[in-house]
């Protein structure tokens, strides 16, 4: 229960950050080459701040077992997204197929759950969070592009290595296991900096409701996905954390990325490979908007 308060408080406190977005769309005080530049500012400076940040923490045996579990744990859910994805939309066609299969593979943890898991559990829990990233992100460059087009695997790996996220984990890392201690003011800095992650990501979901209509939420496909993104995957993560012992605060770190909506990458990719754009940004939009109610929902069960 205390975790569902946490949840919802925090929640709370998301919609009023994406309610001043949507007015800021409505306003024009953020446009559509504003939102770019700002997304960019979150994806390669502000949230690899927040990731590294949270490797400041002492390394020890409670700690790696933690984070090796934690991985394990996200590998598997990755490995079960991308099979339900091949599996459970073969009946829609083929340009949506490869969305719903992507969506469902490829979700927002980081640009919207890192900051979540950050509300509710604090460092400790984003340095976890950090680590269960991993497995998703690395697929994301490579199985996830292969159901759009087919990609080197030179070309994904460096895609992988290059992205900011990961280099900040990597930093992290070296950081922990080298037990190197940076001045007190850089600390700070890249804390602060890191800090700024969570109202700004919340504005820019804000300026994707501008056009959002009912009915576009209530397509069967998209339905579909909400159902499998936002219920199933997490129901089942679940099951695997009880049955390995996971400690209340793994298991929640779990639930809330696991239930994450669809990563909007999909939407960038569609109009790169031709493919119905309008469909993967409701499909984004809309799991968005519902993940808000489902994840403190799941947060009841742990």
């Amino acid at each position: 229960m205390d975790s569902f308060i946490k949840m919802l408080n925090t929640q709370l406190i998301l919609v009023i950050y994406i309610g001043i977005g949507l007015f800021c769309s409505k306003k024009q005080i953020i446009d559509g080459h504003t939102k770019q530049k700002l997304t960019d500012l979150i994806l390669n400076i502000t949230l690899p701040c927040m990731t590294f940040a949270s490797f400041n923490k002492e390394l020890t045996a409670d700690v790696i077992h933690d984070a090796e579990l934690c991985f394990l744990v996200a590998l598997c859910i990755t490995v079960l997204s991308f099979t339900c994805g091949k599996l459970l939309y073969n009946r829609f066609p083929k340009d949506k197929r490869s969305i719903l299969q992507y969506t469902t593979l490829v979700n927002n943890s980081g640009f919207l759950g890192m900051p979540m898991v950050s509300s509710v559990f604090g460092d400790d829990g984003l340095y976890f969070a950090s680590i269960f990233i991993i497995p998703n992100r690395i697929a994301m460059w490579t199985a996830g592009i292969s159901l759009f087009t087919h990609s080197s695997l030179k070309e994904s790996a460096k895609k992988i290595f290059l992205n900011p996220c990961i280099i900040a984990v990597i930093l992290g890392l070296i950081r922990q296991f080298a037990g190197i201690s940076l001045p007190g003011f850089m600390d700070t800095a890249i804390s602060d900096i890191g800090d700024i992650t969570t109202p700004l990501s919340m504005f820019i979901i804000g300026t994707m409701l501008v056009d959002l209509k009912l009915s576009s939420m209530v397509e069967p496909a998209i339905l579909w996905l909400t159902f499998i993104r936002l219920i199933a995957l997490p129901l089942i993560a679940l099951c695997i954390l009880r049955a390995i012992g996971a400690s209340q605060m793994l298991t929640g770190i779990s639930m809330i990325l696991t239930g994450m909506p669809a990563g909007s990458t999909s939407v960038l990719l569609s109009v790169k490979y031709g493919l119905d754009a309008d469909f993967a940004s409701r499909c984004v939009v809309t799991t968005t908007l519902i993940s808000l109610i489902t994840v403190p929902l799941m947060m009841l069960l742990i």
